[in-house]
């Protein structure tokens, strides 16, 4: 009885949500920008684009920070706004028989009208791209897979839910859903080799921790639940997928977003972390990173017949994470991926129930064992 109720007693106690975590890859506080909330591409040159409180820049890998669509016709709007952006991958629409420009930046307008405004890639021409009917937007991303049609993918809140509209290279705005799950932030389509959310865009809710994959047809499906804290201002904010060669050497940036006053403050600058480091984490080319706002803590989803969560950064930090992630490679040699503990398992296609069992439960049951086989040694001590 007394060895059942110390097992008992050490899974409730293991069952209190923890922040810390075991040492293991770590941001680095690595270019200051005023405003900074996204940071996107790379661009065909290799440098990124990063947007900071109405103004844009380019930011190279080696760390040089210049002004971009600056001029006079550059780009001014929404100034303190999220008003996240996507770079064009230059791809082809098939229905609409046009292509989207290689390096254009199109960027959610957050006032009236309520639309998409597009930024030259030489930076010198801007211009209203599409008009949407939304009171507002929350999330833009381009379907690099094509079963949305390589279209402009663009997410705004309606009556407690997402609605979720595709734009094609004309302009011509499509309605794919109107009832999808509440959600907001760096969204990302899937990699068709990302089990059955292949091709699907994938969006975080910070306020259930609840990841989502919306397919071409509207249906939306729980990928997984992140098992990280949850709330505004502190939930998931941003995923993305870590591109084919990255184990080989790169870099994973993110927007740390200065807000101060806040639990998260901030710092105005551009975080990032190396291949090197994700990989001996247990990261691997095609898995997903899901990154909180609120400490921008991480957790690595890898998709296939199920899917399974690894956390990667427990401990969050005074960052206030905003905006989509991106990559950049390099020929730079990393070690081997190690081999990584899971997390979460769960049939990759279901549409219900939790996505994932929690982190808190596996350790219960790494507790239970540990202490099952303390209290047999006592036992065995005892009776000799």
């Amino acid at each position: 009885m007394r060895l059942r109720w110390a097992i008992l007693t050490l899974g409730l106690l293991a069952l209190i949500p923890i922040s810390g975590g075991a040492a293991g890859p770590a941001w680095e506080q690595w270019k200051t920008v005023p405003g900074v909330f996204d940071v996107g591409g790379p661009l065909s040159g290799g440098s990124l684009l990063v947007a900071g409180s109405a103004a844009y820049y380019t930011l190279t890998p080696a760390g040089d920070l210049a002004p971009f669509a600056r001029g006079a016709g550059g780009y001014r709007d929404d100034p303190g706004a999220e008003a996240y952006f996507a770079v064009s991958p230059g791809q082809h629409v098939g229905a609409a028989a046009c292509d989207f420009v290689r390096d254009d930046a199109f960027v959610l307008r957050l006032h009236v009208p309520i639309g998409v405004t597009r930024v030259g890639k030489s930076g010198d021409e801007t211009g209203s791209f599409a008009n949407i009917d939304l009171p507002g937007l929350n999330g833009i991303a381009f379907d690099t897979e094509g079963l949305f049609d390589h279209r402009l993918l663009v997410t705004g809140p309606v009556n407690g839910k997402s609605e979720v509209v595709a734009i094609d290279c004309t302009g011509a705005v499509t309605v794919i859903t109107r009832t999808a799950p509440a959600f907001e932030g760096g969204l990302a389509v899937a990699p068709t080799g990302f089990g059955s959310f292949g091709g699907s865009l994938i969006a975080p809710d910070e306020l259930s921790g609840v990841i989502w994959a919306i397919a071409p047809d509207g249906t939306a499906t729980q990928v997984a639940k992140s098992g990280l804290p949850v709330g505004g201002d502190v939930g998931v904010e941003s995923v993305g997928f870590v591109p084919k060669g990255f184990a080989r050497g790169g870099e994973v940036y993110y927007a740390d977003r200065k807000t101060p006053g806040k639990p998260h403050p901030g710092t105005d600058s551009v975080l990032r972390m190396s291949s090197s480091d994700l990989v001996a984490g247990g990261v691997q080319d095609g898995d997903m990173l899901a990154i909180t706002e609120g400490g921008a803590s991480m957790i690595d989803v890898r998709c296939a017949a199920t899917c399974a969560v690894a956390l990667i950064i427990g401990t969050p930090t005074t960052a206030h994470g905003e905006g989509h992630l991106a990559f950049t490679l390099n020929k730079v040699g990393s070690p081997s991926p190690s081999a990584r503990p899971t997390v979460a398992a769960t049939p990759a296609a279901s549409k219900s129930g939790s996505g994932g069992v929690p982190i808190a439960v596996l350790i219960v049951v790494a507790v239970v064992a540990a202490a099952a086989g303390a209290g047999v040694a006592v036992a065995l001590g005892r009776r000799r």
